[in-house]
C-alpha cells in the first residue's frame, strides 16, 4: 500500500551510530571505536516505486552478535554481515512505518525486525520484506527487542526445537539473567523442570531467584571449580543445558551431563574478549554419556514465529512470565549500553531507547 506524505514529509536532521574502522583482529571493542554524529539529513519520504518503507527508530536492540560485526569477514559460518565503516551500525529494532511504498506496510504501522542505529530509516524492498508487522500492541512496543523478538524466538528454538525438553528433567542456563537466558529459564519452570541458572553478581542471582522462578542460582564469579559447583546443584546430572557463555562453562557442563543430555550451544560471549578461542577439552565425556550438542541459528526457525506468539502471549498477559529489560535513552548513550553488555553490566535485556512512542 503506498502512502506518501503527511507526517512524513520534510527533510531532518538523522542521528546515526557509526562504527568508525573495523577491529584489529582480536581487539576488544571499545566505546571509542564508534561515533554519534548528527551532521546528516534524511528526507523523510520513500521514493515512489521503490518497494521501501520509511521507519521512525524507537528501540533498538543490544545483542552479542554485534560484536562480530565490528570485523571484516568475506563469509560467516553465523549469516551475519560485518558493520561498514562510516555508516550506522545495524541491528534489531523496533520503528514507526512514517512512509511507505511497500504492499505489506502502511504508514502508522509498528514494524521489528533489522534496522539501522539512527533516529529514520529507509530500507529498501528485501529489507522491508524481513520486517514483521505488529499486531498485538497491548504489550509494550519494546517487548519486540527481546522476548516477542529475535530474543524470544532464540529462547524458543533453541529449548523447544533442538532440546525437546520434557517434564521433571533437570535443566542449567548460563548467563542466566540475560535477554535470552531469562526467557529459557521460564519456559521450563512452564514445563515442569527443575533449574538452575548462572550469573556474574549477587544482584542477578537473587533476581533468577526471587522474580523468575528459578529452583537455584548462583554466581560464577565467586566459584573457583564450576565442575564441582554443577555437581553441587545437579547430584543426579543435567538433562538439558543451554549454553549462552563456552569456555570453561561448556566444559563443567558436560562432565556433569546426564545420559542422552541435549546441550543447545546459541552463544559464546566468553570468546569475544580473546585472542583466540579458549577451546572445549571435555568432549570426550559426551561420547559414553550420548549427550548431543548443536548450534543453530534462529534466522533459521523464524517460520516458527506465529506460533511462537500463539505459545508465549498468553503467559506474558496472565503474569506467569516475567521479563526484565535495562532501558539506556538516547542514541548518545547507544555505544555505552552495547559495548556493556560483554562485562554484564546489564540487568535483564538491553535496549537503547531512541525515542518513546506514545
Amino acid at each position: 500500500m503506498q502512502s506518501h506524505g503527511g507526517d512524513g514529509d520534510g527533510e531532518v536532521i538523522n542521528k546515526q551510530v557509526i562504527l568508525k574502522d573495523y577491529l584489529n583482529g582480536g581487539a576488544s571493542p571499545k566505546e571509542s571505536d564508534f561515533e554519534v554524529i548528527a551532521n546528516r539529513t534524511i528526507k523523510l519520504e520513500v521514493p515512489q516505486g521503490s518497494n521501501g518503507v520509511l521507519l521512525k527508530n524507537l528501540y533498538l536492540s543490544c545483542d552479542p552478535y554485534m560484536f562480530a560485526c565490528m570485523n571484516k569477514f568475506e563469509s560467516s559460518t553465523m549469516d551475519i554481515a560485518s558493520f561498514t565503516p562510516g555508516s550506522p551500525i545495524r541491528g534489531y529494532g523496533v520503528g514507526k512505518v512514517l512512509d511507505s511504498d511497500h504492499p505489506k506496510f502502511k504508514r502508522g504501522d509498528f514494524v521489528w525486525g533489522k534496522t539501522g542505529w539512527e533516529e529514520y530509516s529507509i530500507l529498501s524492498t528485501s529489507e522491508a520484506e524481513a520486517l514483521f508487522k505488529i499486531d498485538h500492541t497491548d504489550i509494550p512496543l519494546s517487548y519486540y527487542t527481546g522476548i516477542l523478538g529475535v530474543n524470544g524466538m532464540t529462547a524458543y528454538a533453541g529449548f523447544f526445537e533442538i532440546c525437546c525438553p520434557k517434564k521433571g528433567e533437570y535443566v542449567f542456563v548460563s548467563a542466566a539473567s540475560g535477554a535470552v537466558g531469562q526467557i529459557v529459564g521460564q519456559f521450563a519452570k512452564l514445563m515442569g523442570c527443575y533449574v538452575v541458572g548462572c550469573a556474574g553478581s549477587k544482584q542477578k542471582v537473587d533476581l533468577l531467584k526471587n522474580r523468575l522462578g528459578f529452583d537455584e542460582a548462583f554466581n560464577y564469579k565467586e566459584e573457583p571449580n564450576l565442575k564441582a559447583t554443577l555437581t553441587r546443584c545437579f547430584p543426579e546430572g543435567i538433562d538439558i543445558y543451554f549454553d549462552n557463555v563456552g569456555g570453561k562453562m561448556l566444559d563443567a557442563a558436560i562432565v556433569n551431563m546426564r545420559r542422552n543430555g541435549r546441550i543447545a550451544l546459541c552463544g559464546m560471549i566468553s570468546e569475544f574478549q580473546k585472542d583466540k578461542p579458549e577451546g572445549v577439552h571435555e568432549l570426550i565425556s559426551a561420547i559414553g554419556k550420548r549427550v548431543r550438542l548443536e548450534g543453530f541459528i534462529m534466522n533459521d526457525y523464524l517460520h516458527l514465529y506465529p506460533k511462537y506468539l500463539d505459545f508465549v502471549l498468553p503467559p506474558i498477559r496472565e503474569g506467569q512470565i516475567v521479563y526484565l529489560e535495562d532501558l539506556a535513552y538516547g542514541l548518545e548513550n547507544g555505544p555505552s549500553a552495547l559495548i556493556g553488555i560483554l562485562s554484564g553490566r546489564n540487568i535483564g535485556k538491553q535496549v537503547v531507547v531512541v525515542t518513546k512512542e506514545d
